[in-house]
């Protein structure tokens, strides 16, 4: 084995060890993945991440698409913090997370564990940490439906293929502003 090939392995997480670490069990896992279908209408190959506020309503969310490449936790880490400081600032002067971050991943295949949601839950519990967020559930989407890996529970609907579902009880995000130097661009053109 090469040492490239062992240090991807390093980089991801068994089932065991995921549930292991404490990760907060969502409340009503279908409401938020229902509402991240129907928000970004994911194909395979396609991350969503998301941060929930305490009361789990959506405050941002963000999806990309994965290049093909070794399922390695340290690129998936990467690519999730790029999108999450694209969308939300980060929390770490906070002396305890207060937001949490989820990740939903529509993906070819069965529900069963792969090494690259290994990879994955492995990225996501890194990226959050280093953007100063709780790490929530690691979520795959496949033509059988979705799953809470840890958690062992999943539905049918909605699944990849299926049309989005209407949801309600969640709040947009805020609108982002762009600061100072926006109010000045702004002002300037009115005149």
């Amino acid at each position: 084995m090469s040492a490239d090939s062992a240090n991807r392995l390093a980089r991801m997480l068994e089932p065991a060890e995921w549930s292991a670490a404490g990760i907060p069990l969502l409340r009503n896992p279908r409401e938020v993945v229902s509402g991240l279908h129907a928000r970004h209408l994911p194909t395979p190959a396609t991350a969503v991440v998301a941060v929930l506020d305490p009361e789990e309503r959506l405050r941002a969310s963000a999806s990309f698409t994965r290049r093909p490449s070794a399922a390695d936790g340290w690129v998936f880490r990467n690519a999730l913090l790029a999108q999450l400081r694209r969308v939300i600032p980060h929390d770490l002067r906070r002396r305890t997370p207060v937001r949490t971050a989820v990740l939903l991943y529509c993906r070819d295949g069965d529900a069963r564990w792969t090494q690259e949601d290994g990879a994955w839950m492995w990225g996501l519990r890194d990226a959050c940490t280093l953007h100063g967020l709780r790490c929530g559930a690691y979520i795959t989407l496949t033509r059988d439906g979705w799953q809470v890996l840890g958690e062992g529970r999943g539905g049918r609907r909605p699944s990849t293929g299926s049309r989005p579902e209407a949801f309600a009880d969640t709040d947009p995000p805020p609108p982002r502003t762009g600061g100072a130097a926006s109010d000045v661009l702004r002002r300037a053109a009115a005149r």
